[in-house]
């Protein structure tokens, strides 16, 4: 008797690998082996940068805030500070986005910390 072999879903799956590396560079591209590595691979780039995009936006409504924090005559450290103290509860980013987008907005709560 012959052997057996799921041809059909066996192909599919190499299809929709192939299909997902579209645009890659050479072999890695219509290569299974390769393709597929190289499938894997990005798919651990992605978990990883995922959690990364959270450290930079971070990192990047910091530096806004403190920058604006400068012109008005404070750090960013002690702005940090006396909003927590005085009871201001804001997070970064929309700190940060009044900071970029409505300065007069960031200014009243510095004056109101101060």
């Amino acid at each position: 008797m012959p052997r057996s072999v799921n041809h059909v879903a066996s192909r599919a799956k190499r299809k929709r690998i192939l299909k997902l590396t579209r645009g890659y560079f050479g072999a890695r591209k219509n290569v299974w082996t390769v393709a597929k590595n190289t499938y894997e691979k990005g798919l651990t780039y992605a978990y990883r940068d995922r959690r990364n995009k959270k450290r930079n936006f971070r990192a990047l409504w910091i530096q806004r805030i403190n920058a604006a924090a400068r012109l008005e005559g404070m750090t960013y450290s002690t702005l940090m500070g006396a909003l927590h103290k005085a009871g201001i509860e804001i997070n970064r980013k929309v700190l940060a986005d009044l900071a970029m987008n409505n300065p007069q907005a960031f200014k009243a709560i510095v004056e109101k910390v101060k």
